[in-house]
C-alpha cells in the first residue's frame, strides 16, 4: 500500500514547496547558498516545463537582510527581525527573479499575514490572485509579510504558511524541505536510537506529542512540531505532505518519481474541512 501511495505522487500536478532558511544558507557564515538556490530554481523550472503548477513558499529573507547587513548574529528583538526582513525580503526577490528569468520563467512575490486568511474578503481574494497567477504560467514565491506582522514572527512559521496555501489553492501535494530527513519517534540529534517514520496515515495525538517545539538551526523559526501542525492542516484539505532534508534539492525529484523518501503524509480529506477552523483547532 505505501508503495502504491509513493507511485500515486508522480501523478500531483499543483505542488507547493517550502524551503527554510537553513536550507538556503550557509550554514558556516548564514549567507545565501546561490548554488543551491539555482539548483532549486532549475528544478522548479522543470516541474513548471511538465505542465505542472508549481508554488514556492520560500523562507530567509530575515537570513538575507543579516547577510546584506553585515550581522552574524540570529536578531534577538522583533524590530529588529522587521528590519532585517525588509532589507531581506527584497535581495532576496531579486536572486529568484534573476535566476528564474535565466530559465524563461517568471517568479511573483506573494506576501501574506494571517489576515490574510482570517478575513473572509482578503482570503478569496488571495486565491483568486493565486489562481490567476498559475493561469499566467508564473512560480508564485510565498512568504510572511515579517515587516509588518508581529504575530508571524513571534509565533508562526513557514511550515504552517504553506500548508495554508495548500488548502487555499486546492494544492495535492506539499514538501516541506528542512534541515531533517523526515519524521522519527525521537529526536535523532539527542537519542541514537530513534526510529524513522516512511509513511504517517493517521496524525495520533500521541504522534503529534512527539513534535519538538525547536529547530536545530541558527536561523529558522520551525522545528517538528511545527511540521506537525501543517500536516495536520494539509490531510485535512485534501493534501499529500512529505517531509524531506533539503541538503541536496534534488530530493524533490526523488519524491515525485514515488521513491521512499522523507516521511509521507497520506492526505484525509475531511468533508467539513474548513480553513478557518483548522487554522484555530491545530495553533500550537
Amino acid at each position: 500500500m505505501e508503495a502504491q501511495e509513493r507511485k500515486n505522487l508522480k501523478d500531483k500536478k499543483r505542488i507547493v514547496i517550502k524551503i527554510g532558511s537553513s536550507s538556503l544558507t550557509h550554514p558556516e557564515t548564514g549567507e545565501l547558498n546561490l548554488m543551491k538556490i539555482e539548483k532549486l530554481i532549475r528544478t522548479l523550472s522543470d516541474l513548471r516545463g511538465q505542465g505542472k503548477d508549481v508554488v514556492l513558499v520560500s523562507s530567509g529573507a530575515i537570513a538575507a537582510g543579516r547577510q546584506a547587513l553585515g550581522h552574524h548574529r540570529k536578531p534577538d528583538t522583533l524590530a529588529e527581525k522587521q528590519a532585517f526582513a525588509a532589507v531581506g525580503q527584497a535581495r532576496l526577490m531579486m536572486v529568484y527573479q534573476k535566476i528564474f528569468s535565466e530559465y524563461n520563467q517568471t517568479a511573483a512575490q506573494v506576501l501574506m499575514t494571517k489576515n490574510t486568511i482570517v478575513d473572509n474578503t482578503s482570503r478569496e481574494n488571495a486565491r483568486n490572485t493565486f489562481d490567476q497567477l498559475l493561469k499566467l504560467g508564473t512560480v508564485p514565491v510565498v512568504n510572511e509579510n515579517d515587516t509588518v506582522s508581529t504575530y508571524e514572527i513571534k509565533f508562526g512559521d513557514n511550515d504552517r504558511l504553506s500548508a495554508i496555501v495548500s488548502a487555499l489553492i486546492g494544492a495535492d501535494l506539499l514538501v516541506l524541505l528542512s534541515d531533517i530527513d523526515g519524521l522519527y519517534s525521537d529526536d535523532p540529534k539527542m537519542n541514537p536510537d530513534a526510529e524513522f517514520i516512511s509513511q504517517v496515515d493517521e496524525l495520533s495525538d500521541a504522534l503529534m506529542s512527539m513534535g519538538k517545539s525547536t529547530s536545530g538551526s541558527d536561523v529558522g523559526t520551525g522545528g517538528m512540531a511545527a511540521k506537525l501542525y501543517a500536516a495536520k492542516i494539509a490531510a485535512g484539505s485534501g493534501t499529500d505532505m512529505v517531509i524531506a532534508n533539503g541538503d541536496d534539492v534534488g530530493v524533490i525529484w526523488d519524491i515525485l518519481e514515488g521513491r521512499e523518501v522523507g516521511t509521507l503524509f497520506t492526505a484525509h480529506r475531511s468533508p467539513d474541512f474548513t480553513l478557518l477552523d483548522y487554522i484555530e483547532s491545530v495553533h500550537p
